[in-house]
């Protein structure tokens, strides 16, 4: 098989894509070749060390978007005029290739010279429609590149969505459209990381620390959990608010100028930005529980790996997040305003008895891992027909 790491392979961020795409390519090691989209030689090619260095790398990057050195410009340049010896051309391989990033404009250019490579159906992988759903939220690059990504999305012969969620958004935009052919779309949740074998202790539950991990943007709302945290430090409600993500520059400015606020104000809170897996896990064991206030989801994988750990989480029951909250270890926040997230927030630090069923419903669940999910999204694809 072929999987397009383009973006992946260029940037050392772990945000909820490239993650998806580093645990997805690790678990299919020995049956994929990855490959990137080279815009300077223009053409599809197997990895640089460079790149795979990226792509294995296990330390977080402040830098959020995709990175090419002016040496790896220039030499993809000079192949491309024939300066230096061009790149190998790909080997034709007769499985499918997998598409699990949402794609630039540039590469959907070159998506088909990678569909000649494999006689296998072309598969892509959907996570959300949240730059149409809550535009007002989102990057405006993004809003303004998703329609045509969406359309991109009918050359696949089958898509993978992370949630029956996001499954109903595509299908039913594509409905709107008045596409009448498309492919087959499936809903398959994704995987999460095993958590650590090992334990740390909580600490002193009379100071108990409540943990955040998503990047800080303006959909994931920030805002709201701040304006509750205050109001409950407000009235000497005793707890940390411990923040783990990669800051946005375009939409988290806000929420990050308030982190500032506060911490000048003597609050307890700390922001650690991105951290890497071995200090996520601490936070983890050490938290009392986790809120993830976000609007809007296409899957929630930190939800998911809180409950995996035992850590209950407080979060939105609808869409996405509610196919992962019903089955247990998890408090509503409403549609997550700061009075809803200040209102469960104080519950959940004055009732020890509540966090402990949560935390034992938690702890009764069991997720697939990436190996389980990549199991099935193999299986899947073998019954997906080529249709060119």
């Amino acid at each position: 098989m072929l999987i397009d790491v383009t973006h992946t392979s260029h940037t050392r961020a772990r945000t909820g894509i490239q993650r998806v795409v580093r645990s997805l390519r690790e678990a299919l090691a020995s049956q994929v070749t990855a490959v990137c989209f080279d815009p300077y030689e223009r053409v599809w090619r197997t990895l640089e060390p460079w790149e795979q260095a990226n792509l294995d790398s296990l330390e977080p990057s402040p830098r959020r978007g995709s990175h090419w050195p002016v040496t790896a410009r220039l030499r993809g340049t000079l192949r491309r005029y024939g300066a230096l010896p061009r790149s190998a051309a790909l080997r034709e391989e007769s499985g499918p290739v997998l598409v699990p990033e949402i794609f630039s404009a540039r590469v959907a250019a070159a998506l088909p010279a990678l569909f000649a490579r494999t006689r296998g159906p072309r598969i892509a992988l959907f996570h959300d429609a949240i730059a149409l759903q809550l535009p007002e939220y989102t990057p405006l690059s993004n809003v303004t590149r998703f329609p045509a990504y969406l359309r991109e999305l009918l050359q696949f012969d089958g898509i993978a969505a992370v949630s029956e969620s996001s499954r109903d958004a595509l299908t039913s935009y594509w409905r709107w459209l008045g596409v009448a052919r498309t492919p087959p779309v499936v809903g398959l949740p994704l995987g999460i990381d095993a958590p650590a074998a090992r334990s740390v202790a909580v600490p002193n539950d009379d100071v108990p620390t409540v943990l955040c991990v998503s990047t800080v943007e303006a959909r994931k709302n920030h805002l709201a959990l701040l304006e509750a945290c205050e109001n409950l430090w407000s009235r000497d409600i005793a707890f940390r608010l411990h923040l783990i993500g990669l800051a946005n520059r375009e939409t988290g400015a806000a929420a990050m100028e308030r982190v500032r606020q506060l911490q000048a104000a003597g609050r307890a809170l700390a922001y650690d930005g991105p951290v890497s897996d071995q200090a996520l896990e601490d936070a983890y064991a050490r938290c009392a529980f986790t809120v993830y206030p976000s609007l809007a989801e296409g899957f929630g994988l930190p939800v998911a790996e809180s409950l995996a750990r035992g850590r209950p989480c407080a979060c939105r029951w609808d869409s996405a997040l509610g196919e992962i909250a019903r089955g247990g270890g998890c408090a509503g926040l409403g549609s997550a305003t700061a009075p809803e997230i200040a209102a469960t927030l104080e519950r959940l630090l004055s009732s020890r008895s509540e966090r402990n069923a949560l935390e034992a419903a938690a702890r009764a669940r069991t997720f697939r891992t990436w190996q389980d999910y990549a199991s099935g999204l193999v299986q899947w694809a073998s019954t997906i027909p080529r249709l060119d």
